[in-house]
């Protein structure tokens, strides 16, 4: 089968699409990938710099969307249904799939859009409802809200019934934060913070993507006893907190993956549930900003790197719609 490895190290020679060996017997499910979501940390790990390391060669990617093509009598799942799954190894025309971090792909997204949709919408899910314990009526402050996890986030929070202020870096990415739902949409370039306490007085949530410069004005655009999730730092830099700020306003901090939810033996496939209702009733739709078939992964992730994407990148493969 057709599968993106890096071969020989992130350093020496990149991606390269190989003819790569079958999914073994005995694994939980298969699933016969139709489309693969491209994110930052598929970036990260083809550049051997995230946190999860692989020996080479390995199989990028680990989200996928297509259709189950073998499965484990105690899976719960059944051959021939649409499903979606965290499975490391998805940028491939078969991947091993593990039932607990995979769930049923709703009738009313494509694969496409499916590929769009576990790793961003799980991470909204986690950081704004778990971690920062998100209630109806709140105010969320969402960090690059034109990229796929910032999209996601937007319409997670409006999907539980929050105020949503998005912060974006161009009238490009502007565009879709207003089209994933946001309330107020905000430029990163201007004076963002100061807008935001004196139209709301301070917001209590806010899910961060971004990091770098931008940690010390969302600690200050924090109402008293607000929330900072951390989800990542694409901006590069890992930036250190001031814990005077936390006391002052009694602030709490966390970080968040989705990983969070695998903590608990239903918790991927109960949050799958959830936003699986929310796309039936119209809330929650993945914004696909750009396909790219397998054999240009590389343009795929260049778009990443470039920080030119909108919404959520993803790779097609046969058969996709």
């Amino acid at each position: 089968m057709r599968a993106v490895q890096i071969v020989d190290g992130a350093a020496s020679g990149g991606v390269s699409v190989v003819d790569a060996p079958e999914p073994g017997d005995g694994a939980q499910l298969v699933i016969d990938v139709r489309a693969a979501g491209v994110g930052f940390p598929d970036l990260l790990m083809s550049r051997g710099e995230f946190q999860i390391r692989q020996e080479p060669p390995f199989t990028l990617g680990w989200e996928a969307a297509g259709v189950v093509s073998s499965s484990a009598p105690a899976s719960g799942f059944e051959v021939g249904e649409r499903v979606v799954s965290m499975a490391l190894g998805a940028y491939a025309e078969r991947v091993e799939a593990l039932a607990s971090l995979t769930f049923p792909l709703p009738a009313e997204l494509s694969f496409e859009e499916g590929a769009a949709y576990p790793h961003n919408y799980l991470t909204a899910y986690a950081g704004l409802l778990r971690r920062g314990r998100l209630q109806a009526g709140e105010r969320v402050l969402v960090h690059g809200a034109g990229g796929g996890v910032g999209s996601a986030a937007v319409q997670v929070a409006k999907a539980a019934g929050a105020v949503v202020y998005a912060v974006v870096s161009s009238a490009a990415k502007a565009d879709l934060a207003r089209r994933a739902g946001a309330d107020r949409v905000l430029r990163a370039d201007a004076p963002w913070r100061e807008e935001i306490v004196q139209d709301s007085g301070g917001v209590e949530v806010v899910f961060d993507p971004v990091g770098g410069e931008r940690v010390l004005d969302s600690l200050r655009a924090l109402a008293p006893e607000g929330r900072l999730v951390v989800i990542g730092f694409a901006a590069g830099a890992i930036p250190e907190v001031p814990l005077n700020r936390l006391l002052m306003k009694n602030l709490d901090v966390c970080g968040c993956s989705w990983g969070v939810l695998a903590t608990q033996p239903e918790g991927v496939r109960d949050a799958g549930a959830s936003l699986n209702a929310w796309v039936r009733e119209g809330r929650v739709r993945p914004l696909v900003g750009a396909a790219y078939p397998l054999g240009e992964v590389s343009r795929a992730l260049e778009r990443i790197a470039s920080r030119r994407s909108l919404g959520k990148t993803v790779l097609t493969l046969a058969q996709a719609g």
